[in-house]
């Protein structure tokens, strides 16, 4: 026989277990037969191969081309600086992998971590006594202990019970009580009340089971399993930053062949124009970005985690930042998981106080109950836990003797218990309206009891709706007395519910609220106003769930709201046609149905960010665009399939971490505006080159010492530059990194200033310095080392300019301030200093090969740096009004 269907007598003896337990050396044997009792990572790759992944992404082997392109120059014709070049472009890859490797381990373990911060050890009987051993070291044929708050080890057979109830919700998604049994059951085993799931929490009561199940072979396991079908795909930012690099590559590879064909139609010689190819090519591949976005989306992380958001992978950082749709879980999220007493309701209430009908809800609530006051604390089921303690607050201490209980279950939806007070049998019963109020045939108004018509029926249903429309969970609650010819019937039949709940006094209702936390009301606010659509997916009621959307604001009309059982009947055109209404509300969902409803929402083009903290929820969050864990009470198996992990279970930080998602992706691109800046002046003086007869106007070393020296730090600062106050109040676009007015800006307008300024130091070093048009100098003259270095400190003091300029596309540096990025003054501070140790220093003048320059160098650079700051503050005026004029 399945082992479901047998007396709990039986079990051990079919399993071949024996009643004192495993002995240690059967349960060393089934440790190396089954292994751990733990839910291995599917999927995971090991940790070379995600360093490896490093370098082998798109931006990397662009680098790695450019750097292999140096050492062929090199090994061709040696001693011009080629082989230095090479080796630190192959040196910032590296660092680069080893740099963002290590952020996201460090995310990883500390996700790991959140795992030990409560020790998970369970009682097991073995060799005839009782000892504690950690969770992963359960076997299958373990016979262990169930008590209240305890979490299930594996999945088991209950041999013995003691008012057992159990918490499903982190394998179902449901979080209503159920009553567990011992009895044989003669149905299908998922749907059988002797078993027991790994990963389940006990509510309330105590029980013996044995371990039928560990780890991957646990209902928990089989569903973790599952999650390692679902392919996340690209995020948005690494499709963007591959599509810059390969417009980038296009360019940079365009410019070397471009030039080195006109050369050769020149009648230039081959080294001289394959080595123009080179450094043209090298002046166009930005070897500061993959650095500098790194360090941004890392600097974004930790922020974030300020904020208790745990980022477990640096791209997501971004991602949160284009997201569309939200699709939040309600209870701890958007309330506070406290659930508490708000609400009385008996008939006859409004015409005045009456003490004995509000005193029979508070005995009802006190008495069948299994929630328990303990060292200052209320243990078990959160809505029980509510209850005894609103009625232990005015009843005080009250006592009565349990002679019976048919405990609540999802089907039956109510609890009865049967209780002596003093001389009197009381039937007790409480539960969900639409399952009690039949079982009555009479109403308590006051004290008095009358018969239950249909005009009382639909006084109490007006109550009910409008505690509902509160946002309460309702509860009704009854009562009737044991007669003289009951009081001595057998205990098995005092636990029949057919012979309890019969001719019952219905007494009245009991609203309960789980308060929305107070910052969700303004986090929803500003989801609104950035064009954001926030979804409600809940397991409670429609009308409360409305209640709730409409308290903090999520909903502000009359919206359509789908439960479960609707939700089956929809096909997917339906549900998408649901889901572009404003609003909408899910109620009575099930994980299943949160999957199906992120699929509609991706399909439709969306970038969907979804809670979930279940087992179930699992494929939910690995198929969104941005998975959100509960930190507080999610499972492990939902932190490993979310990319973000809330350290306070909050929607507000979701918000906040869209915020921050944004302004990264609006400071990535500002830092690429700001380095396409200096690529025009870097390559333009390349052109003249290769077109007429002039010195060598910047070697490749001089471009290595701006791309990833001198400009470092203060693209680092534009990296960390505050969000824009306005950049929560617009939709989210799907805003390229790189489009044709980042292009036009980055390499036409600022690029076409910065290269004034440049070519007009260069040449006034040349001229000042003796030389005439035509004259030959080779590229190590005084006088040719002196103009290249006075290319390199003309982009140095231009990119000074330019990095103010960009710390916004439309607000002019007088609003934001120019002391407000304490960080963008010391990249100025730090880009000057680097300069006058590359052009004055015998070390940086051997390295770079850099000459020192008068001051009147520098004196004639400022003005050309201010003229570009100015221009553009003109262009954001003419932006600010084009974008005023267009609402």
């Amino acid at each position: 026989m399945k082992i479901h269907h047998l007396p709990p007598e039986e079990v051990l003896p079919d399993l071949g277990i024996p009643g004192e337990g495993l002995s240690q050396e059967e349960v060393r044997r089934r440790l190396r037969e089954y292994g751990p009792n733990e839910i291995r990572e599917v999927r995971k790759d090991p940790l070379y191969l995600k360093l490896l992944r490093q370098f082998t992404h798109f931006l990397a082997v662009l680098l790695w081309i450019a750097a292999a392109l140096c050492l062929v120059s090199d090994y061709l014709k040696p001693g011009e600086g080629m082989f230095s070049l090479g080796v630190a472009i192959v040196g910032v890859i590296i660092i680069n992998a080893v740099f963002t490797f290590i952020q996201e381990y460090r995310a990883e373990r500390a996700v790991a971590a959140l795992r030990r911060l409560l020790p998970f050890d369970v009682k097991v009987l073995r060799e005839g006594v009782v000892q504690e051993v950690p969770a992963r070291e359960v076997v299958p044929g373990d016979i262990f202990f169930l008590e209240e708050g305890d979490k299930v080890p594996g999945d088991g057979r209950l041999l013995e019970v003691q008012r057992l109830m159990m918490n499903h919700a982190s394998l179902t998604g449901e979080s209503d009580p159920l009553s567990r049994s011992d009895a044989p059951f003669p149905g299908d085993y998922s749907d059988s009340p002797n078993l027991v799931f790994a990963g389940t929490t006990v509510i309330s009561g105590s029980g013996r089971a044995v371990a039928l199940a560990t780890g991957m072979a646990t209902e928990f396991g089989k569903i973790a399993h599952l999650t390692s079908a679902v392919d996340p795909g690209l995020t948005p930012l690494q499709k963007e930053i591959i599509r810059v690099t390969r417009i980038i590559a296009v360019i940079a590879l365009t410019s070397g062949v471009f030039f080195f064909s006109l050369g050769y139609f020149l009648g230039m010689s081959f080294w001289h124009n394959f080595l123009f190819a080179v450094g043209i090519t090298i002046a166009n591949v930005p070897e500061g970005l993959l650095p500098t976005v790194t360090l941004a989306l890392a600097m974004g992380s930790q922020r974030l985690a300020r904020k208790k958001a745990l980022i477990k992978n640096l791209n997501s950082v971004e991602t949160l930042g284009s997201v569309t749709v939200i699709c939040s879980d309600k209870t701890g999220t958007l309330t506070q998981n406290r659930m508490a007493v708000r609400n009385f309701w008996w008939l006859g209430r409004d015409a005045g106080p009456s003490d004995a009908a509000r005193t029979w809800l508070l005995k009802i609530a006190y008495l069948c109950n299994n929630a328990v006051y303990e060292d200052g604390q209320y243990r078990g089921d959160p809505t029980e836990a509510a209850l005894l303690q609103g009625a232990r607050e005015e009843l005080g201490e009250f006592s009565a003797e349990r002679l019976a209980e048919v405990p609540f279950d999802s089907d039956r939806k109510r609890m009865t218990t049967v209780n002596r007070v003093e001389q009197e049998t009381w039937v007790l019963t409480k539960g969900a309206l639409e399952t009690v109020l039949p079982l009555c045939g009479h109403i308590l108004r006051g004290n008095q009891r009358e018969p239950l018509t249909e005009g009382n029926k639909q006084t109490l249903l007006q109550a009910y709706h409008s505690l509902m429309d509160e946002g309460l969970r309702v509860i009704a609650f009854a009562w009737r007395e044991l007669g003289e010819g009951e009081e001595g019937i057998s205990r098995e039949t005092l636990g029949r519910e057919d012979f309890l709940e019969k001719d019952l006094v219905f007494v009245g209702l009991v609203g309960l609220e789980d308060p929305p936390r107070p910052e969700v009301k303004e986090a929803i606010r500003k989801c609104r106003e950035a064009g954001i659509k926030a979804v409600m997916i809940t397991g409670d009621a429609g009308r409360t769930a409305l209640a709730i959307a409409r308290e903090i604001g999520l909903v502000r009309h009359e919206p359509e709201i789908i439960e479960g059982d609707k939700l089956d009947l929809l096909s997917d055109r339906e549900l998408r046609k649901i889901l572009l209404a404003p609003e909408v509300v899910f109620a009575r969902m099930a994980p299943r149905h949160k999957m199906r409803i992120v699929s509609v929402l991706k399909d439709e083009g969306e970038r969907v960010a979804v809670t979930g903290d279940g087992v179930n929820d699992a494929p939910a969050l690995k198929k969104a665009d941005i998975g959100i864990a509960m930190g507080v009470v999610g499972t492990d198996v939902a932190r490993e399939a979310a990319d973000v992990v809330l350290l306070d279970d909050n929607f507000a930080t979701i918000v906040n971490a869209v915020e921050e998602g944004r302004a990264i992706f609006e400071n990535i691109r500002k830092f690429i505006i700001y380095i396409f800046a200096h690529l025009t002046p870097e390559a333009v003086p390349y052109v003249l080159y290769s077109m007429f007869t002039i010195p060598l106007p910047l070697t490749v070393m001089q471009i290595l010492a701006i791309d990833l020296g001198t400009e470092t730090v203060p693209a680092l600062a534009l990296g960390v530059e505050k969000p824009e106050a306005d950049i929560m109040k617009y939709r989210p676009t799907y805003k390229r990194l790189i489009d044709l007015s980042a292009l036009f800006r980055g390499y036409v307008f600022l690029g076409l200033i910065s290269t004034m300024g440049v070519l007009s130091v260069y040449f006034y070093v040349l001229y000042t310095g003796g030389w005439h048009w035509g004259q030959v100098l080779p590229w190590d003259a005084p006088l040719a080392r002196q103009a290249a270095t006075a290319t390199f400190l003309g982009i140095v003091i231009m990119q000074i300019g330019n990095v103010f300029a960009c710390r916004s596309s439309t607000l002019s540096i007088c609003r934001i301030g120019f002391f407000s990025n304490k960080l963008v003054l010391l990249g100025v501070l730090v880009e000057v200093l680097l300069a006058v140790l590359i052009i004055y220093h015998p070390l940086g003048q051997w390295l770079f090969g850099t000459a020192p320059l008068s001051w009147r160098v520098w004196v004639i650079l400022l003005p050309f740096s201010a003229a570009l700051l100015l221009a553009e503050e003109l262009r954001k005026v003419l932006v600010r009004r084009a974008l005023a004029r267009r609402g």
